[in-house]
């Protein structure tokens, strides 16, 4: 395992002890990993070797990728900024795959074009899964100007350092929330997209210049439009855990577990007199497992000059009600749940029609709603304290 810091100095005295601290922590861990000190063969390519650069890899979803892609015998190498990342799920990499050349972390933030371009420089990758991004709707409309920079700006950052070292395949994880609220349902690829709120906005922008960029390149593009993420790995290995501050903001899921565990007094639920069968918000929850499958088979089927563009989800929608209940059963709490007014930047109903990767790729979903979630709560059970 290999530790690479890029980050340049800060201005701020409190994010100077609170990068040094974390740097700190990573060099006392990662020192005792058989790679630490560096491997060229990270910088070099290897036939029948896949090198994959995850951005977001310390992240909820892309610690996932991370573990799949290195079960799968891919090189790895994590670009992550620890804002929303978590260290913890890092070191459960490091310990399962400790193996000099097969994983690779640095520390860097996508907002800094030059760092960016020295991790290319020095690295020889064949592929990108691009997960780096903030991701709360909520947080975009109070934040917009930091949703288009994270997402928008940092997405610029990234296809021009890839077009500038001849990094060819990029797969790009998207958003339903691009969509914004059509009229018809379900949601096709060829559903128009009027996003409604500023992190919708941003990932639509930075699918546009994705899909402007490809039509000059022969690079292979996969650009994965997904639904509303839950569950964890079903070895128990890795799982979600947000940052306390974070807990307003997070992923139902999340915090019907926080209410399950006694963390929080309560769920609250936002908005009940939309125009659906119960009144709540009705979403497509796809399992973090099969949304990483599709990944992986996107990768797989990533071709130059070529543009794919799928959704992933169930093609089944779910009321928010109908998600509390499904987290009792799971959980066996009888969760008290507050009734609020709506959140600003929501939309009433969403849910994907899959056919397409289905029939392109040969994905589908093999996790539903209650499985996810029983899968998810034995990792929470098992990790109050999440990866600390």
């Amino acid at each position: 395992m290999d530790f690479m810091d890029t980050r340049r100095k800060s201005t701020s005295p409190r994010r100077i002890l609170l990068v040094a601290a974390a740097i700190t922590v990573f060099i006392i861990i990662f020192k005792k990993s058989p790679g630490f000190g560096g491997s060229s063969k990270f910088s070099e390519h290897e036939p029948g070797v896949t090198h994959v650069l995850v951005t977001g890899g310390a992240g909820y979803i892309g610690s996932h990728a991370t573990l799949r892609l290195l079960r799968d015998s891919y090189r790895v190498t994590i670009v992550d900024n620890l804002s929303r990342g978590n260290l913890g799920a890092v070191k459960v990499l490091q310990d399962l795959f400790p193996e000099p050349g097969r994983l690779q972390f640095i520390y860097a933030d996508l907002g800094d074009a030059a760092a960016v371009d020295k991790i290319f420089k020095q690295n020889a990758f064949d592929a990108v899964m691009h997960f780096a991004a903030v991701a709360y709707v909520g947080e975009s409309t109070a934040e917009p100007l930091r949703y288009y920079h994270n997402i928008t700006s940092n997405t610029l950052t990234l296809v021009k350092a890839m077009a500038a070292h001849g990094v060819k395949t990029l797969i790009y994880s998207s958003t339903c929330a691009t969509y914004g609220e059509p009229d018809k349902m379900p949601i096709t690829e060829d559903t128009p997209q009027f996003p409604i709120n500023p992190y919708g906005k941003a990932k639509k922008m930075a699918e546009d210049i994705i899909l402007d960029f490809s039509k000059t390149s022969n690079m292979a593009v996969m650009i994965l439009r997904y639904f509303n993420v839950i569950g964890s790995d079903p070895d128990g290995r890795l799982g979600e855990a947000p940052r306390p501050e974070l807990r307003e903001q997070g992923r139902i899921s999340g915090a019907c577990f926080d209410a399950a565990r006694g963390i929080i007094p309560g769920l609250k639920v936002r908005g009940t007199d939309y125009k659906t069968a119960d009144g709540t918000c009705v979403r497509d929850y796809i399992d973090v497992t099969d949304l990483i499958d599709a990944h992986v088979k996107a990768l797989a089927n990533a071709t130059p000059g070529k543009v794919g563009i799928y959704n992933v989800g169930t093609g089944k929608g779910s009321s928010v009600k109908e998600f509390v209940e499904a987290c009792k059963k799971a959980t066996g709490v009888d969760i008290k749940v507050d009734y609020l007014d709506r959140r600003p930047g929501d939309y009433a109903e969403v849910f994907s029609d899959p056919s397409k990767i289905r029939r392109e790729l040969g994905w589908s979903a093999r996790y539903n709603l209650q499985e996810s979630l029983s899968i998810a709560w034995k990792w929470q059970k098992a990790h109050r304290n999440g990866y600390n």
